[in-house]
């Protein structure tokens, strides 16, 4: 019989039990995500990496295998082999990171479902919603966990802006607004660089190129802190600088349960913007603020009051649930490896339950699931055919 990972008795309250081992997660792709993945899977303590498929060639998927340290049997230069292969040792890995370009994520996600390895995947989830429709079917079928690499909101001041709006804190949510802001695309040669030319390829990053890599993040974060889902949206795609087959800029209206009205901007034409992830909830008795490049703070408004700024660390005001994924004392800064981290954290804490056969309470665990990232497909599709239709409303349920 295995042994067990989570302990007998856990505080479902507190901070997340320490497992019994690490878990075992296998790499597919090779790029510049996996390495910060990779740092963040060893950041949370709770994974080590022991297989990787990070080329098709086999002497590349060798070679690079040994800069990630990895025994030579357990380079692979398929995914397919790497499934079936790791699913029969006994010292097989536990789960899968997909940090492919879009276009590979149904298939290899689908291949490790089917041999019973539990999958984190980029998103967007897939390319087309058909995949991603499939992909929760197999993963209800398999009972397998399967998380979405979401991961702007792992930071613990989104945690606690979600568990303030849930409590009331600012009332009636009643506008939201979210942006993504970046500047890296203005160079008219960037389309040239390795990791830029699959994201501007349709056949590799889908039908858009700004929308679905960080326009879905924006979408995702809105929806994870109000708490209220996207139903309809417009959407203009434009592309603002050196021509380019996918757009660079999305501007949308945007409304969510309860016809509640907001705004969503992406870009990479933005100049001066390197991490311009800002969220702004209003609602009938207050509001509150979060941008990424100052995420160790929470700008909260009650209506009528002086404003506040409240910081990530322990107590003053920061919910226990949110305490737990909090690692330096405050003051001492951390950032989105971190956030990363939590989100290896959390999905390790529903890979182990999962196998010992614990369920978990509601709320305990937040990581974004299959489910969420099929809802970033959906809000692509119908950001496409809002922008094809020349701007009109189309329904993102």
């Amino acid at each position: 019989m295995a042994t067990r990972l989570l302990p007998e008795n856990i505080d479902f309250e507190g901070a997340f039990p320490a497992l019994s081992r690490r878990l075992r997660i296998g790499i597919v792709g090779g790029g510049r995500i996996a390495v910060t993945q990779a740092m963040a899977a060893r950041l949370s303590d709770r994974w080590e990496i022991v297989a990787g498929a990070l080329s098709s060639n086999p002497e590349q998927a060798k070679s690079r295998g040994a800069q990630w340290f990895l025994q030579e049997d357990r380079c692979y230069s398929s995914y397919q082999e790497m499934a079936e292969k790791e699913s029969q040792r006994e010292d097989g890995i536990d789960a899968v990171m997909i940090t492919t370009p879009n276009h590979v994520h149904f298939e290899a996600a689908e291949a490790f479902l089917n041999v019973g390895i539990d999958v984190l995947c980029d998103k967007p989830l897939t390319n087309v919603y058909s995949e991603a429709a499939d992909l929760i079917k197999l993963t209800k079928s398999t009972g397998q966990v399967f998380g979405v690499c979401y991961a702007m909101s792992c930071f613990p001041m989104i945690r606690q802006a979600r568990e303030m709006v849930k409590n009331g804190a600012i009332g009636k949510v009643v506008q939201i607004h979210v942006e993504f802001m970046q500047d890296w695309m203005i160079p008219d040669d960037v389309g040239e660089a390795a990791h830029v030319k699959w994201r501007l390829d349709p056949k590799k990053s889908g039908s858009t190129s700004c929308t679905g890599d960080i326009g879905t993040h924006a979408a995702q974060l809105a929806t994870f802190v109000s708490g209220l889902d996207m139903t309809d949206l417009r959407a203009e795609m434009h592309v603002c600088g050196a021509p380019k087959p996918l757009e660079d800029t999305v501007f949308m209206m945007t409304r969510y349960e309860g016809n509640v009205p907001g705004t969503l901007m992406a870009t990479r034409i933005a100049s001066g913007n390197r991490g311009g992830l800002r969220l702004r909830v209003f609602g009938s008795e207050g509001g509150i603020e979060w941008d990424m490049e100052n995420a160790e703070q929470l700008k909260y408004n009650k209506y009528g009051q002086p404003d506040s700024v409240l910081s990530r660390g322990q107590g003053h005001g920061i919910y226990p649930s949110v305490e737990r994924f909090v690692r330096t004392g405050r003051g001492f800064p951390e950032g989105l490896i971190e956030a990363w981290a939590n989100l290896y954290t959390e999905f390790s804490m529903a890979v182990a339950a999962r196998k010992d056969g614990i369920p978990t309470p509601e709320g305990w665990l937040n990581y974004p699931t299959v489910e969420d990232g099929a809802k970033g497909v959906i809000f692509i599709e119908a950001s496409v055919e809002s922008n094809t239709s020349g701007g009109s409303w189309v329904n993102c349920q």
